[in-house]
């Protein structure tokens, strides 16, 4: 598999010109560095094992990729280069990848096509799935209409790279936005990846500091204003009941392979894998 060549590009000076772009022109700055063609530092250029030990260990919880009723829908938003959907696809999902930028499109499928080899069928008997690469925006509904599904029609959505490098004021709209996209109950699994979970989170992002309790919070109170504290950390009521459309956590674990950036000293893995589902 080819691996992205290393970039001199220092974080701080994405981070810098990200901050230029507030609210939902967020996204702009994103597609701004994908069509200068920018080699992100934070690009691993494979799939993250933690997905690839999910999609094995787990299928009594998310299902099989393929059932009676056909082949099962997975969406990665905010799919960088597309690894993850080539992943998804691999398993046998028809896996769906959207990204705003044209740039990253095209990112997209040059992976598909150099390193075809590298995701190869799991199953023979299930076969692989369908790739499809979006350019939209996330929080409409217009790339829905583009390739012609309604509202609630993905039975897998993947999430390891976009909560961290959202800025925070978009989080409300990005819980909510899975409880519209989400298939009911139980075929409709989100997947987070949770990282980075040690980072501080007062420091620069992105990655923004993801804690878990950020997760559990706003994804039980969809759309809702979720206060912070002086030092950026997530003021979450563990008593307080979840609002009646909030996602329900079916699984949580720290999984036994991933990133290196997501590993402390001593290979101590930081980040932690959780599976949500709407509550009706």
């Amino acid at each position: 598999m080819t691996v992205p060549m290393q970039t001199n590009i220092d974080p701080k000076e994405i981070q810098a010109h990200l901050s230029q772009y507030k609210g939902d022109k967020y996204v702009e700055g994103w597609a701004s560095l994908w069509d200068k063609g920018e080699k992100l530092p934070w690009d691993r250029g494979f799939p993250n094992p933690a997905l690839e030990d999910t999609l094995v260990n787990q299928r009594p919880t998310i299902g099989a990729p393929v059932t009676d009723a056909g082949r099962r829908k997975a969406l990665v938003p905010g799919c960088g280069r597309g690894v993850d959907v080539l992943l998804l696809a691999s398993f046998g999902y028809d896996a769906y990848g959207l990204e705003y930028s044209s740039g990253a499109i095209e990112a997209c499928k040059k992976e598909e096509q150099e390193n075809a080899n590298w995701y190869r069928v799991r199953d023979q008997s299930v076969g692989t799935g369908k790739v499809t690469w979006i350019q939209g925006d996330f929080f409409d509904d217009a790339w829905l209409q583009t390739i012609g599904l309604p509202l609630n029609s993905f039975d897998i959505v993947y999430d390891y790279t976009f909560f961290c490098a959202l800025e925070p004021s978009l989080r409300p709209n990005w819980a909510l936005r899975h409880t519209q996209l989400l298939a009911p109950s139980p075929a409709g699994n989100l997947i987070c990846l949770e990282s980075p979970r040690h980072k501080d989170p007062q420091a620069a992002g992105p990655p923004f500091g993801s804690s878990s309790e950020a997760y559990m919070a706003h994804l039980s109170h969809p759309g809702e204003q979720i206060p912070y504290d002086a030092k950026g950390v997530v003021k979450h009521e563990p008593l307080r009941e979840p609002s009646e459309n909030g996602l329900e956590r079916v699984a949580f674990w720290t999984p036994e392979r991933t990133h290196e950036v997501g590993q402390g000293e001593n290979g101590v893995i930081h980040d932690r894998v959780s599976i949500w589902r709407r509550r009706n």
